[in-house]
């Protein structure tokens, strides 16, 4: 799980930062460093319900925790790089692992932590019983689920005392986020985003749903993968790990036009959107559609511009003819040591007739993989030709190179990049003053909120506070998150704070809302013109004060 050095150079770019070596000076740990006790590994839970059935809920544990644990601030392992490792030392997938070799799949992930765990299923007195065969597969939801979670600590060699949890079955979302926040707990006493917080972030979907994603995901069948997958998209149309899992399948199963159908339906603001649009690009770019190829590559080349995506591009523009010379040397330089950029980069400069330029960079092609074919037929070809001539006008050899596309997106590579970029950027706010520093927390918190992040923007909140008490926008958004969550008591709380602090819009509409749902209309009429002094034009006060007006409730000059 250590970060290739390859995406060291993209991580100091997007951070600001010129070269890796200028962090030394700002930070006491070398910043291309996996931090310390971060890695997690989440391994299937144990089904002790005698059901093999049930099977699926233990495959979806790992799933959930993993989300809700990177949220928290932890790199989690994938399910991918799980399945390589179990591989590599000879187990099956399905392989439930001894204390012994449990140790010995975190040690070849690298992971600091493995959480482990089993669970059990009782049907409700009220429900049919298991071999009522009117009941389905789906019918579990009228069961009760127990879970029980412990995290063996790979450094320290310690296993915890279990954490537990249960809910109805049609509640497993909640109970599988409830069991994250207390393993989140334990792996990190310090945490101090709220449970609520968790309970209320977004992917909760119907547990049908939820089922036929996991065994889609799960399966080693393809057409009971699709099957699956497309069942849980059909439920829910808009389930954004169901719609990614599906595409991929789709194009893995080279139905390129429905994948590009499908993955097109994720937002670009969903966090699933780089992946679904790496896939997207790929999918388009077999159907011959490279304008939109290259779109979509340019999507994710614009928020993680990794070499990979670069080449993907530049590939997409070349097939519509167009010179793509400065994405290739852009990948070539974050990765040199990969020959395919350098035999992309040589074609691109033959089709610009600069000879000498594309014979350098099929030579270095060739001192990273001698044997290539295609780059020793390119390098003789252009060894015979006069300078420059460009690719498209010479008609003396049958020979006509083609580009190099990528087309594996490599999620834990990414991840990876997205983590450490976290980390720097701790590190960068670390060394600001208080106010300066509870100012970054409260925009990074903002711009959470705003995509829905809720774990993640209560983080920042907390750290806003923690760096500067008296920042009243970060207890506004605080109370914001509360509100959230269903917290009414801690919302207000935290609003009033606020005010107190200093009177703000945000914090004024928190208690408007609050009084609007608890019928205090007079009150939250006053919130509400409190509100619109401080700022005339906001748009949430004035859908408020229509809101009253539409009610008959509105106050002049309350």
């Amino acid at each position: 799980m250590r970060l290739p050095s390859k995406y060291l150079a993209l991580v100091c770019a997007l951070s600001g930062v010129v070269t890796c070596s200028s962090i030394s000076s700002q930070t006491t740990a070398p910043p291309a460093a996996e931090p310390a006790g971060r890695v997690v590994l989440v391994l299937p839970f144990t089904n002790r319900s005698g059901d093999p059935t049930l099977n699926w809920v233990g495959d979806s544990f790992p799933d959930t925790l993993n989300k809700r644990l990177d949220s928290a601030g932890f790199l989690t392992i994938s399910r991918d790089d799980r399945a390589f490792a179990y591989n590599h030392l000879g187990l099956p997938e399905d392989f439930h692992p001894s204390r012994a070799t449990t140790i010995r799949i975190a040690q070849q992930l690298d992971a600091n932590f493995v959480i482990i765990g089993s669970y059990s299923i009782q049907p409700l007195p009220s429900t049919p019983s298991a071999t009522d065969t009117a009941a389905t597969s789906h019918a579990v939801d009228t069961s009760r689920i127990s879970i029980q979670a412990q995290v063996l600590s790979i450094d320290r060699l310690q296993l915890t005392s279990p954490v537990e949890d249960s809910a109805e079955l049609s509640r497993l979302f909640d109970a599988e986020n409830a069991t994250a926040w207390k393993v989140a707990r334990l792996l990190d006493p310090q945490f101090n985003v709220a449970e609520p917080t968790f309970l209320a972030a977004p992917g909760a979907v119907p547990l049908p749903a939820f089922e036929d994603y996991i065994r889609g995901t799960n399966t080693q069948n393809p057409a009971e993968r699709l099957k699956r997958l497309q069942s849980a998209v059909a439920l829910v149309p808009d389930y954004p790990a169901a719609i990614l899992a599906l595409g991929k399948e789709q194009y893995a199963q080279r139905l390129y036009p429905a994948a590009a159908v499908t993955l097109a339906k994720l937002p670009h603001s969903d966090r699933l959107a780089l992946e679904a649009n790496f896939y997207l690009g790929l999918s388009l770019f077999n159907s011959a559609n490279y304008a939109g190829a290259a779109q979509a590559f340019a999507f994710v080349a614009t928020n993680l511009p990794l070499p990979e995506i670069l080449n993907n591009q530049a590939v997409a523009l070349s097939r519509q003819g167009k010179d793509a010379v400065a994405l290739y040397q852009r990948a070539s330089v974050a990765d040199p040591s990969d020959e395919d950029y350098h035999y992309n980069l040589a074609i691109a400069y033959f089709r610009r007739g600069d000879t000498a330029n594309s014979l350098a960079e099929a030579s270095k092609a060739l001192a990273l993989k001698p044997n290539d074919a295609e780059a020793l037929t390119l390098k003789k070809q252009l060894s015979t030709i006069a300078p420059g001539t460009r690719l498209t006008t010479s008609g003396e050899s049958t020979f006509t190179p083609v580009e190099r596309v990528r087309r594996n997106y490599s999620e834990t590579s990414f991840r990876q990049a997205a983590f450490q970029l976290d980390q720097l950027r701790a590190a960068r706010l670390a060394s600001l003053p208080a106010d300066q520093r509870a100012t970054q927390y409260t925009q990074l918190g903002h711009d959470y909120l705003a995509q829905g992040l809720l774990p993640e923007a209560e983080a920042q909140f907390q750290s806003a506070i923690n760096s500067d008490p008296n920042s009243a926008e970060a207890h506004a958004g605080l109370a914001e998150i509360r509100d959230f969550s269903g917290d009414t008591t801690q919302a207000r709380i935290e609003a009033n704070a606020s005010i107190k602090l200093h009177p703000n819009a945000a914090a004024w509409m928190v208690l408007a809302r609050l009084d609007l749902a608890a019928t205090q209309y007079l009150n939250c009429a006053e919130d509400v013109a409190h509100a619109q002094q401080l700022e005339p034009a906001n748009t949430s006060a004035r859908a408020m004060r229509n809101l009253l007006v539409q009610r008959g409730q509105w106050v002049p000059n309350p």
